[in-house]
Formats: structure tokens, C-alpha cells, sequence
């Protein structure tokens, strides 16, 4: 890290002569000193196709100095479902990887050292049986539980909101996710067991005072479950993530982020009575906006992320990946993937952003943007507070219907021209011929033949009765993940699990609200 400016000047560790970073509440960074000894985990998303193919790439990430991995997961899989089923049909290996078994897993990590990364896996309501699947290879490799680090998705709430790859209703999804608090708060103590994310209602159109207040809303909902199952607010909250996105604006960007870590601590000491420090700290990873990356002069997200990343280190981030420049056309070449991870290289190496603390705090515009962002946030969660709360206000629409809003606005703009989109509607060229990352044809045949195999030699009564288990289990109150690993250990497939849930729980349907 340098500590000297190109002029020869020595550059101050912080700037400002007032509230210091890694104190309540925490509105100019959750540490003391920041990037000053390392830097923020540099986390790439990738997954495509089949196992083997996703490792091939995650070994290229990992050499090229990645800090961590992050999942994707194909769409099967997402929603429960094993590649040979009906509903899986085109869909295999598209916009993820396909797994279905600990067969897959076991490929997909081959050669990673679980001990050493951080792996977080963009999961919700398989999330258990994908943790599950984790923490079984790492056992039979001789690594402890208890030293595995990284983080499950498993926000269901913002399903219902945004994305839509929920399975089970509400009530059900909620019972499944305080289970992975009580067995990760058990089982897995360094493992992050939610990142609650904002980054898909984000995505769908929430602007930055939306994804705050609905993010948080989620998260109070989460932590009141954990509190009726009688776990330590404090234990919960401490392995507790979050996940933002990080647009083209960066001066409101980076107010955002500084005034969520401020309206988080206040949240956690004034609404739930947390004393621990770490507790209230808003820890999160940013991922660039895929929402604004364009197919038209596609090289032009080079740009766009190359300012989304700045404006996360600059509101202090902890983890970010960086979008390839190439995916508003499909699935990220490994020379675009490559050059998305240098992007943050550059950050971290060549640019000073790193090497003070808060490097914008007393910036007038910056700080007005803070407060006033914080204000709306904490205002906005009151009416949902009003509603009875995240759930109740999903089931009247309220979130969904407001986040449509918003995203219908932006649209109007961009038509309109009032807001610029360089390469959209200014500046424009004639399309350019690119070729992006081809899906093998043959991967859901490849993935079929593989359960056939797996189903005819396992022990069938076994899996029978495991699956059994779990059914019962699920019409009681007792901890799901125990039978559920039992259940992986007999050989039972991530959809064989799931339909078993299924089976006594019912799927949601959403009832769409005009």
C-alpha cells in the first residue's frame, strides 16, 4: 500500500477531523482502518453449463487472484428441481451451473481448497441442501465445519418481491431459513447463513432508497424469526450479510452505502438492543449493475463497471464482483471474466481510493446525499412497519408494486431521452458483430445419463426412507437440515428433496395484484 502521494506528500490513513470509521453507527465504515491492511475480497460470479466446466473456470479465477468465489446456479436448480425433469427442459446449464447431486458438487469444487476460499453461493430456496452438499465434501476431504467460510444467499423474502424463484410459501420458506440459522449457529460458525439481498430488487427497478428500506425490511422480518425460535439476536446478526448493487451514479452510490451502514446500526441497537459491535456492522458485497450494462457498444461496460466498482470501494464495501463487459449479450468469455477481476486490481494497486479511510466524508454534496437517503430509507420502513411488516406488506403487493413503479419511471426516461444511456439512445453506432460463450447442447443429456447412474446404484430403500424422514419432519417443528443431510448421504438428488417438501408443503402461486 502506498503511503505517499506521486507529488512526495505522505498520505493520511483519514482526512476528516470528526466522527471516525469503525464507530456507532458506523456511517464511514464498519473498520478502523478499512483497506489500509487489505483490501475488500475481490469475489467473481461464475457458473455455467455443467460442473466440470464451472471448476475449469473457477481454477482459472482462483489463479488469476481471486479472493473468493460465488455460485451461479442454472435456473433447475434454483427452483428445486433435477436436470432430467419436465420443467428443466432448455434450461440446463443456461444462466448457471447444473447440479443435482453431491456427484456434482464434489466436481465442481475438485482441486479448491475449501479450507482456504470463501465461497458464497447465490442460493434461496434450495439453499439448505446446497450448504448441506458443501459441507459434506469438505468433511470427506478431513476439513472441520467449523473452518468453512462463506456466505448462502437464502433471502426468500426478496423472491416474492422481485426475482420469483421462490418454491414454497411464505410461512414454510421462513420456518426452512431460521432452520439454517440454528444449524450453520451450530454446525458451520464462521459460515454467513443469510446475505440479504437488495441487489434483485435493484435490478428489477428499486431505486437506492428502495433497496435499502425493502432490504432492511426483509432482514427485520428474519431476525424476528429468529427471535420466536428463542436464538441469540446477536449470534444471528453477526454471521448476517448483505448484498447491494453498485450503479453509474457513483456520488449517491456511495452515500447510499454510507447511509445503510448508518440506518443498519441504529436499527440493530434501537429496535433489537444489540450491544456487540459486530452485530450492528452492516457487512456487505456489491455487485455491479447488470441492469445498466448495454448489448449495443458493448465495450462501453467497461466503463460503466469500471465506475460502479469505484463508487463500492469508495462507500466501503467489503466483497465485490465485477460484471464482464460482455454479458448483456450471454454468458462472460474467460478473457472478459479476466478482465472484470483486473478492474478491481487496478482499484486496489494503482488508483490512492484505497489507501485512506472514507476518502469522500465531508464532501458537501456526499454528506447531504447520506443523510437525506437515510431519512427516506427509515421513513419508507415505517409504512412497511405500519403494514405488519415485510411479509404482510409482500402479500399485499405493496414492495413489488412500488419497485414497478419506479422501474417504469426509469423506462420512460431512457425513451424519452432525459436520461442518457450512451450507445442507447445517444451516441449511438450500427451493432458490431460479437461472439459470446457458446452452452454446450449436450449438457442436460450429460446430466441425465449422471442421475441414471447415481439412481441405479445407490441404495434405494434408503433413500426411500431418508426422504420419508424428511416429510415428517417437515409437519413438525424440529430442525430440517438433519434429515435432509441424511437424506444426501443415501444419494437423494437436490429435486428428490425438494419434492418431498413439496410434497407436504404445497408450491406458492402468487396472486398478481392490479
Amino acid at each position: 500500500m502506498r503511503d505517499i502521494t506521486e507529488s512526495g506528500f505522505p498520505i493520511k490513513a483519514d482526512y476528516l477531523n470528526g466522527e471516525k470509521s469503525g464507530v456507532y453507527p458506523f456511517t464511514r465504515g464498519i473498520y478502523e482502518e478499512m483497506y489500509l491492511k487489505r483490501p475488500w475480497t475481490m469475489r467473481q460470479y461464475a457458473g455455467f453449463g455443467n460442473a466440470k466446466e464451472s471448476n475449469e473456470r473457477y481454477l482459472q479465477l482462483v489463479a488469476a487472484g481471486t479472493g473468493g468465489l460465488s455460485v451461479a446456479f442454472d435456473l433447475p436448480t434454483q427452483m428445486g428441481y433435477d436436470s432430467d425433469a419436465p420443467q428443466s427442459l432448455g434450461e440446463v446449464g443456461r444462466v448457471g451451473v447444473a447440479i443435482d447431486s453431491l456427484v456434482d458438487m464434489r466436481e465442481l469444487f475438485d482441486k479448491i481448497p475449501l479450507e482456504k476460499v470463501s465461497t458464497s453461493m447465490t442460493i434461496n430456496a434450495p439453499a439448505a441442501i446446497l450448504l448441506l452438499m458443501y459441507q459434506i465434501i469438505a468433511e470427506e476431504r478431513g476439513i472441520s465445519s467449523k473452518d468453512l467460510q462463506g456466505t448462502i444467499q437464502n433471502d426468500l423474502l426478496k423472491e416474492y418481491i422481485s426475482r420469483g424463484t421462490y418454491i414454497y410459501p411464505p410461512k414454510q420458506s421462513l420456518r426452512l431459513t431460521t432452520d439454517i440459522f440454528e444449524y450453520c449457529t451450530k454446525e458451520l460458525p464462521k459460515w454467513n447463513s443469510i446475505s440479504v439481498s437488495g441487489y434483485h430488487m435493484a435490478e428489477a427497478g428499486a431505486n437506492p432508497v428502495q433497496e435499502i428500506a425493502f432490504t432492511f425490511a426483509n432482514a427485520i422480518a428474519y431476525l424476528d424469526c429468529a427471535k420466536e425460535r428463542g436464538l441469540s439476536i446477536e449470534d444471528v446478526a453477526s454471521r448476517m450479510s448483505f448484498f447491494f448493487v453498485s450503479r453509474t451514479t457513483v456520488l449517491e452510490e456511495v452515500a447510499k452505502f454510507r447511509a445503510a451502514r448508518q440506518l443498519w446500526a441504529q436499527i440493530m441497537k434501537e429496535r433489537f438492543g444489540v450491544t456487540s459491535q459486530r452485530a450492528m456492522h452492516l457487512r456487505f458485497h456489491t455487485q455491479t449493475a447488470g441492469v445498466q450494462l448495454t448489448a449495443q457498444q458493448p465495450e462501453l461496460n467497461l466503463v460503466r463497471v469500471a465506475l460502479q466498482a469505484l463508487a463500492a470501494v469508495l462507500g466501503g464495501t467489503q466483497s465485490l464482483h465485477t460484471n464482464s463487459f460482455d454479458e448483456a449479450l450471454g454468458l462472460p468469455t474467460e478473457k472478459a471474466a479476466r478482465l472484470a477481476l483486473r478492474t478491481q486490481q487496478v482499484i486496489a494497486n494503482e488508483s490512492d481510493v484505497a489507501t485512506t479511510v472514507d476518502a469522500l466524508a465531508g464532501s458537501a454534496v456526499v454528506e447531504s446525499m447520506t443523510t437525506e437517503i437515510a431519512l427516506a430509507a427509515k421513513e419508507l420502513i415505517a409504512k412497511i412497519d405500519q403494514m405488519g411488516g415485510a411479509v404482510a406488506g409482500i402479500e399485499a403487493g405493496f414492495q413489488k408494486g412500488e419497485i414497478e413503479k419506479s422501474a417504469y419511471r426509469i423506462s420512460q426516461e431512457i425513451e424519452s431521452g432525459n436520461r442518457v444511456v450512451v450507445g442507447v439512445n445517444a451516441f449511438m453506432e450500427e451493432a458490431s458483430t460479437y461472439l459470446p460463450l457458446e452452452i454446450n447442447p449436450q449438457i442436460a443429456k450429460e446430466q441425465g445419463a449422471k442421475l441414471a447412474k447415481i439412481r441405479e446404484s445407490r441404495d434405494q430403500s434408503a433413500v426411500t426412507k431418508a426422504l420419508a424422514d424428511l416429510g415428517t419432519a417437515a409437519k413438525g417443528k424440529s430442525n430440517l437440515l438433519y434429515p435432509m443431510k441424511v437424506a444426501l448421504l443415501a444419494d437423494a438428488t437436490l429435486g428428490e428433496i425438494s419434492d418431498a417438501l413439496r410434497g407436504e408443503w404445497g408450491s406458492y402461486r402468487a396472486t398478481e395484484i392490479w
